[in-house]
């Protein structure tokens, strides 16, 4: 099942499937218009050269032109999946042979080799880390002290990883300098509200066929990614309930149309349940006991935490596999909660994660995320950084160019009017 050379230059399922893989990267590049402007770029002005980078990713079409991005511009790169569930086999067996890009992830990996391959990653020696969740940094800082000094920084696009790195910054335990690439506005925008409202619903429709039309929908979390989910899941003709604990965004969701209210109340109306949450057990054991019959749960967050899966085996008299990436729990009342994609993300479990257009722009803000360390060596305090707001704006830019759209720009009395004070109605 796993190929591997002596010294570990790869482990990946078949390198028989790189063939496939290379078509399908080479189809999320025609969608994919920004990174390859970066891309040429760094071809020229070899922004990496010398250094090495680590990506602990979903090793998905999308991933696999960042990566190539990376090597472009002269970075010795290496890559390993973030999530086991997420990883395209075909797409790692491509980057091994085809781009000689180092790749140790399989789909389906147990945790035993997701940590050995976090530690592979780090025995890489990266001078910058790529990271969805922080596993990897969160390694380092706690196991690897020795290698600090060699960090010049990393960056994170996952609310997850933020969440966890603000936590390290409140401890004093981050000890070095993080872009924060979730909170661009290129990023989370598009790729939190597009990306994963399409894709989460694309899981679960392929994971088990359901009709969404007319459907009580519970989307757990009205951040970003629980703004497109509702939108989305609306869309298909869903009935849609959010629940929050920020009264910010639950008046949002009310404001947006949608039924706000405790999951101690929505999760006996629910027909499905979806979270994306960056936090752990929303979905807990009192709520699958008064579930309906049949009610399906799964998870858009980054982890497989959101959803208590413990307690719920613990319950269950019985647990088989309905269809793909999808388990009945019969319950000792003989109604049954179905799980999708192990409670991991379902989007990349069961489906193809996000669209290549949205990703164009998370993975611009990555490139020139990783580029903006570089150039700021040793001068940026360890902490957390936003993408600057001119390269957010260019990267948007960029994707207008790309999508053959033009907009306005202000006039020179536009700019006099709104630079002074002087001037009234």
């Amino acid at each position: 099942m796993t190929a591997t050379t002596p010294r570990l230059k790869h482990e990946v399922k078949d390198l028989a499937l790189a063939p496939l893989g290379r078509q399908r990267i080479e189809w999320a590049a025609r969608e994919m218009p920004v990174l390859k402007q970066i891309r040429d770029r760094f071809a020229k002005e070899k922004p990496f050269a010398g250094l090495r980078i680590v990506a602990c990713s979903h090793v998905t079409t999308e991933t696999a032109n960042l990566a190539i991005t990376l090597k472009a511009g002269g970075a010795d790169a290496l890559l390993i999946a973030s999530n086991p569930l997420s990883t395209q086999d075909d797409v790692a067996a491509c980057l091994v042979t085809d781009y000689e890009i180092p790749v140790f992830a399989i789909k389906g990996e147990d945790n035993e080799t997701y940590n050995r391959h976090v530690q592979i990653a780090l025995d890489h020696r990266p001078n910058i880390i790529i990271d969805d969740g922080s596993d990897v940094v969160a390694t380092v800082v706690q196991e690897r002290k020795e290698q600090l000094s060699e960090i010049i920084g990393t960056t994170e696009e996952t609310t997850t990883g933020i969440v966890r790195l603000r936590a390290m910054l409140n401890d004093g335990a981050l000890p070095f300098p993080a872009m924060n690439i979730n909170d661009a506005d290129t990023k989370h925008f598009f790729d939190n509200r597009y990306g994963t409202g399409q894709s989460t619903l694309d899981g679960i429709i392929r994971s088990t066929n359901v009709l969404l039309a007319g459907k009580t929908t519970v989307v757990v979390g009205y951040g970003w990614c629980g703004k497109g989910t509702a939108m989305r899941a609306r869309g298909l003709g869903a009935n849609v309930i959010v629940t929050e604990i920020d009264p910010i965004k639950a008046i949002e969701a009310v404001m947006d149309g949608f039924r706000v209210m405790p999951m101690a109340e929505a999760a006996p109306l629910a027909d499905l349940f979806v979270t994306v949450t960056g936090n752990k057990h929303v979905i807990r054991s009192e709520h699958f006991d008064v579930m309906k019959d049949g009610a399906i749960v799964c998870n858009s967050g980054h982890f497989d935490i959101e959803i208590d899966l413990k307690s719920l085996r613990e319950k269950a008299t019985e647990v088989k596999n309905v269809r793909p990436f999808t388990e009945e729990y019969r319950l000792p009342s003989g109604k049954s909660v179905v799980v999708l994609g192990e409670g991991r993300l379902i989007n990349l479990a069961a489906a193809e994660g996000h669209p290549s257009a949205v990703m164009d722009m998370s993975f611009a803000n990555q490139a020139l995320g990783c580029e903006y360390l570089v150039k700021n060596k040793g001068k940026l305090e360890p902490g957390m950084y936003s993408i600057p707001r001119e390269v957010d704006e260019e990267i948007a830019r960029l994707k207008l160019q790309g999508m053959g759209i033009e907009i306005d720009s202000l006039t020179e009395e536009q700019i006099e009017y709104i630079n002074s004070w002087t001037v009234g109605t």
